[in-house]
């Protein structure tokens, strides 16, 4: 390579400045132009802004990612958070920008009252009471262990075919068979 006595000199101090070796300041400086996209012939002002432009739609669609996020993640998750603690909430008006719906108001519908036989009532009663004492049974099987490694856990003591028929029973009393 042949270069001017002044440039050489120019380039050397550049190079102490902002590496250890010429080669690597060499390197840097090419990594530089064709990591940013960069051609010596383009002009550096229009280069500089087109690269602004992209920054800006990169940092747009971030933020239109996070927002959403907030919307649909972190929010309803820390209201519901307050809830379980007991927290006063606000009611607050939803978040999203979306179009809301006009609802029109439903004519009143009639109230059809269901009267239940006396006899179906107290099946329905000792099914119910029935129900209630295997749940008791069930959680009195229940026992905490604590592991050493770990969180404590809860531990089901009851037999394979016990677990079969008390989910058979359930089942059946929710089916209403």
């Amino acid at each position: 390579m042949n270069l001017k006595a002044s440039v050489v000199k120019r380039f050397r101090s550049f190079a102490k400045k902002i590496a250890g070796s010429q080669s690597e300041a060499l390197e840097k400086m090419i990594d530089f132009f064709e990591w940013h996209g960069f051609k010596p012939n383009d002009r550096f002002v229009d280069s500089i802004l087109e690269e602004i432009r992209k920054n800006r739609k990169r940092t747009e669609a971030n933020i239109a990612i996070l927002r959403d996020i907030e919307v649909t993640q972190t929010k309803p998750s820390n209201i519901m958070l307050l809830s379980l603690f007991g927290e006063n909430l606000k009611q607050q008006e939803p978040v999203r920008r979306e179009k809301k719906l006009i609802q029109k108001p439903k004519p009143p519908q009639k109230e059809i009252d269901i009267t239940v036989p006396k006899i179906r009532y107290e099946r329905l009663q000792d099914e119910m009471r029935g129900l209630s004492q295997d749940f008791q049974y069930v959680l009195g099987k229940v026992r905490l262990v604590k592991s050493s490694f770990g969180k404590p856990y809860l531990k089901l003591e009851i037999s394979r075919s016990e677990l079969a028929r008390y989910k058979r029973k359930a089942s059946k009393s929710i089916s209403g068979e």
